[in-house]
């Protein structure tokens, strides 16, 4: 009886020991993960803060390195006066693995047509590069220059996206006077296969921005305006530039959470909206409406 006794106790303190190694080896674990959440949240703090602290505009892709969620949804008219939603538009999630490093993964749009005949359907997958050459923040030039490097995969479905791959390298810089901030991206398309049907695309995106202030809810708010330009070589469009002129707002970074010494946290809510409207005889569609969601942590 008393061997039977001592066994059940052996049993029973083995398995409190194994649970309370489980239970060490998990909060070792979770404080472990906890720790590198905090020093990489804390490196792209630092990352961020030897660059401007601009707004990321509505069309064109910031030369700042940024961390964020971010959904776009774009409607477009066409000169046949049928519309076409783009829900996502291409947008996703950025992160910032290592100091002068971006990664942008933009998940495939669902595109949305009333004209008939056309199928809806997903669009092509992309991911974009952003490496950083030269950053100093307002308090020491308030200036910037990023290379990119992007590539689309032809993932769409029912005609909404490319035939084949696309390779683009773009140079982005930008520079701030106090309120004012400009910012220019140039790049081109460079098809990995069937170039000579696809032709190639090169953009050249400028934004101006103005910040209302400083302080109070004012420095919320960044009224912009941008010009998107695409100039046509070779393809169906050779020859022929689009230039749309849009005017927007963007308002953020509104802080979501503030830490213990009230402090606002990284987390926050950016949100915008505006319009492409086509200054040169030729494009596809006109009077397009822009709206952006973003969640930067």
């Amino acid at each position: 009886m008393r061997n039977k006794r001592n066994l059940i106790l052996a049993c029973a303190f083995a398995v409190l020991i194994v649970v309370l190694a489980s239970t060490s080896a998990g909060a070792q674990q979770a404080s472990s993960f906890n720790n590198f959440i905090a020093n990489y949240q804390k490196r792209v703090t630092a990352t961020q803060s030897e660059q401007p602290h601009w707004i990321t505009p509505l069309v064109l892709v910031t030369p700042r390195l940024e961390q964020e969620v971010r959904s776009d949804f774009v409607r477009q008219v066409t000169t046949s006066r049928y519309s076409t939603w783009h829900l996502g538009n291409g947008k996703g999630l950025e992160f910032i693995p290592e100091r002068h490093t971006e990664i942008i993964l933009n998940v495939p749009s669902f595109i949305d047509h009333t004209a008939p005949g056309a199928r809806d359907g997903f669009g092509d997958f992309s991911v974009l590069m952003k490496e950083r050459l030269f950053a100093r923040n307002e308090e020491h030039g308030n200036a910037i220059v990023t290379a990119f490097l992007a590539t689309s995969l032809p993932t769409g479905k029912n005609g909404n996206g490319s035939c084949c791959a696309v390779i683009t390298p773009t140079l982005a810089v930008g520079k701030g006077w106090g309120l004012l901030a400009l910012t220019s991206t140039a790049g081109g398309s460079l098809p990995v296969s069937n170039a000579r049907s696809l032709g190639h695309a090169i953009s050249w995106n400028n934004a101006v921005q103005y910040r209302l202030g400083h302080e109070g809810v004012r420095r919320l708010f960044w009224p912009e305006l941008e010009f998107n330009s695409t100039f046509f070589k070779g393809g169906s469009n050779d020859g022929r530039t689009v230039t749309y002129a849009t005017p927007g707002l963007v308002v953020g970074r509104i802080p979501l959470r503030h830490s213990s010494s009230d402090a606002p946290s990284r987390l926050g809510l950016t949100c915008g909206v505006g319009e492409q409207i086509a200054v040169t005889h030729y494009h596809a569609t006109n009077h397009n409406l822009i709206f952006t969601l973003r969640m930067p942590f």
